[in-house]
């Protein structure tokens, strides 16, 4: 076990749960601190238009490297030939210490890159939160293929 021996995930847990909260009800609440768990997805109450929070993943033993993934449910492994891999996430699903996320790419489309910079792909996971050690929230956002 990469944290510790009682299965007790409940940091990194709670706030991947809020996360995904937010994302399924949209919830335009309170104006808080600029974290992970902050009560709204956006730059500030008034801006009602984003429906994810991408996270990266570190893992125990990935010496400050995130967790990457495939896009494509017909790649091999990431750092195969031609396997395209992301570090991106979205929360999908949280089940005690069980998360399921949605990898995510960047988008090629130019003219919808700054507003929209990932696109949402068909491959998910589920990883057990007692191997991840840390998460990192990135802006807020829209992904297109939810």
């Amino acid at each position: 076990m990469c944290n510790n021996n009682n299965n007790d995930c409940c940091c990194i847990s709670e706030i991947l749960n809020v996360i995904c909260i937010l994302q399924q009800n949209a919830d335009q609440n309170d104006c808080c601190l600029d974290t992970c768990d902050k009560g709204f997805l956006g730059c500030s109450v008034s801006c009602p238009c984003f429906n994810t929070r991408p996270v990266k993943l570190y893992t125990c033993g990935c010496d400050g490297t995130p967790w990457s993934m495939p896009t494509s449910k017909d790649a091999g492994e990431c750092g195969d030939v031609g396997v395209t891999c992301s570090d991106v996430f979205r929360v999908e699903k949280v089940d005690g210490c069980c998360c399921t996320f949605r990898v995510l790419a960047p988008n090629t489309d130019e003219s919808k890159v700054a507003l929209m910079p990932y696109v949402g792909t068909t491959c998910f996971f589920t990883m057990d939160l007692n191997c991840c050690c840390a998460i990192r929230c990135l802006p807020d956002t829209i992904v297109e293929c939810i």
